[in-house]
Order: C-alpha cells, then sequence, then structure tokens
C-alpha cells in the first residue's frame, strides 16, 4: 500500500517530483496531512511552499532600507489601507526625509500625509492620517531615543508592541520582514480562516483576543510540515486573499461540521497551476 503522495513542480523542461506523506496520516494530533491538490489541505500549502521555493530561491520580505523605513512602510500600510496606498504614502514621506537621522514631527507628518497621494494610476486622500501620523512619530522617536532588540523576532516584536498604535500584527509583520523571522506570525482573517478550514486553529480563538495561542499553534504546525513560518504566512495570506469566494463557500459547509480542538504544546516538548507557472501533477 502506498503511504505517500506525490506532486511535481514544472519549470520549464525540468520536472522535479516531492514526495509528501499519506492524505491520511497525521501532521499533528487530529490534523491530517489531507490531498495536495486539496485547497486548502495542510499538504496544499506545504506543496505550495517547497514548489515556490524550488522556483524562487529567497524571498525579501524587507519594503524598507532600514528600520526606521521598515517601521514606516508597516505602519502606514495594514488594516483598512490598501496595499497601494499604503506604499505609495511611505515612498512620499520617504521623499520628503521622514526616516533620515532627524526625525519629523507629529504636525510635520500629519501635514504630509494630508497631501493627495499619487499611486500610479490616480490621486488619492490617505485614510487615518492624523491617527498615523501621531503613531509614526512615536515609533520614530522611540526608534531614535532606543536600541532596538534584533537577536530574535520575537523580541524585537514585542518591543515594538511598547509603541503607541503597533499591535501584535503590525509588529509581527515588521518583525519578519526585517529579521526573515520564522519565531513570529503575522495572522490576520485569512491565516484564520486557514486554521480553521485546515484544522490547525480550534474554532474559540481570535486574532484581537488570542494572538500568542495562534501564533503558537501556527508555529508548531510549520515545524510539523518542515516549512519556514514566514514562507507559510506569505503563501497561505496570498492565495486566501486571492481565493474569497471559494473560501467563503467552504466556511460555509464547515459550520456543520465539528472543528478540531488543539492546544499549543509545552515548552518542553519539542515540538492549478499556480500564478507562477507551476503546474501541480499527481502521480
Amino acid at each position: 500500500m502506498n503511504m505517500t503522495q506525490r506532486g511535481a513542480v514544472i519549470i520549464g523542461p525540468t520536472i522535479i517530483n516531492i514526495d509528501f506523506p499519506s492524505s491520511e496520516q497525521d501532521v499533528l494530533p487530529g490534523v491530517k496531512w489531507g490531498q495536495i491538490e486539496a485547497f486548502p489541505s495542510p499538504a496544499y500549502w506545504a506543496y505550495q511552499v517547497f514548489a515556490r521555493r524550488l522556483e524562487i530561491n529567497a524571498i525579501n520580505y524587507k519594503l524598507g532600507q532600514t528600520l526606521k523605513e521598515e517601521v514606516g512602510a508597516c505602519l502606514l500600510g495594514g488594516h483598512g489601507i490598501p496595499a497601494a496606498i499604503g506604499i505609495a504614502a511611505f515612498n512620499m514621506l520617504k521623499s520628503y526625509g521622514a526616516f533620515e537621522t532627524e526625525s519629523p514631527s507629529e504636525d510635520c507628518l500629519y501635514e504630509w500625509l494630508s497631501q493627495p497621494i499619487n499611486t500610479g494610476n490616480k490621486s488619492v486622500r490617505y485614510r487615518f492620517a492624523k491617527q498615523k501620523a501621531r503613531y509614526l512619530a512615536a515609533a520614530l522617536n522611540k526608534l531614535e531615543a532606543e536600541a532596538p532588540p534584533v537577536e530574535s523576532g520575537r523580541q524585537l516584536r514585542d518591543w515594538l508592541t511598547t509603541i503607541p498604535g503597533i499591535g501584535y500584527k503590525t509588529a509581527s509583520w515588521i518583525a519578519r520582514n526585517w529579521l526573515s523571522a520564522d519565531d513570529v506570525a503575522i495572522l490576520d482573517i485569512h491565516i484564520l480562516r486557514a486554521g480553521l478550514l485546515g484544522g490547525f486553529f480550534p474554532g474559540n480563538l481570535t486574532v484581537e483576543r488570542n494572538y500568542l495561542e495562534l501564533e503558537e499553534l501556527f508555529i508548531q504546525f510549520s515545524k510539523a510540515m518542515g516549512v519556514k513560518t514566514s514562507e507559510l504566512d506569505a503563501i497561505i495570506w496570498y492565495e486566501m486573499q486571492a481565493s474569497s469566494s471559494t473560501v467563503f463557500n467552504l466556511l460555509e459547509s464547515l459550520r456543520e461540521q465539528p472543528i478540531v480542538k488543539l492546544k499549543p504544546r509545552s515548552r518542553r516538548t519539542q515540538n492549478r497551476q499556480t500564478d507562477s507557472g507551476q503546474t501541480l501533477m499527481l502521480f
């Protein structure tokens, strides 16, 4: 009896086979690997990570050239701000010298963010200009006054959360980008839904109230599959937000099904053709 399943990545004339455990084997207690072609099973995510890793040797997450710039880029994006507008706002402030040695005042940042922003296709107004100017001023001042810990992603993330307006998600985003960190996770509704559908998140936790517990489960899940947390996080987010109608239908069907309840392991125990042109083949 074949206890493995095989997928392949086709890159030009080259075919690279990848073997995965049987769909019925547990990746974690109570969580089966599932079929590699079945979105969004654990095996599907593992395949996506390995396939893209074969085609792209390394992913550069950084948005800025300095930590100040990275904080600015992430703080100006995020919830309620389309990516194109966040990046355009960041580039505008960078052109004004906002991330140089001497940080601008909150009033100056607000004045800049209140101007029309050119996104390349159109001119728009930046939402939450006053609020983000306050948060960014506080962040830049702290970065000037203190040396942030950069020994690990988690240390940097926890330091960043002491800045007003920077929560776990934004702080984790900055830490992941700047350090390519795998000891933090960027959790939002897309990652939460993937966890519910894949069975590696319980149904009674929310990102707002249980961020650290969900993060521990996500890191545990990544390690169990043998993939990097940073890679898995990025791939799940991209595919989930790009497949919103499919995800909605799957969530509707899940309402009638029992949801696997997992608890983080004790720290004492060790724990279709794609957009890049890759083709999934089954053998």
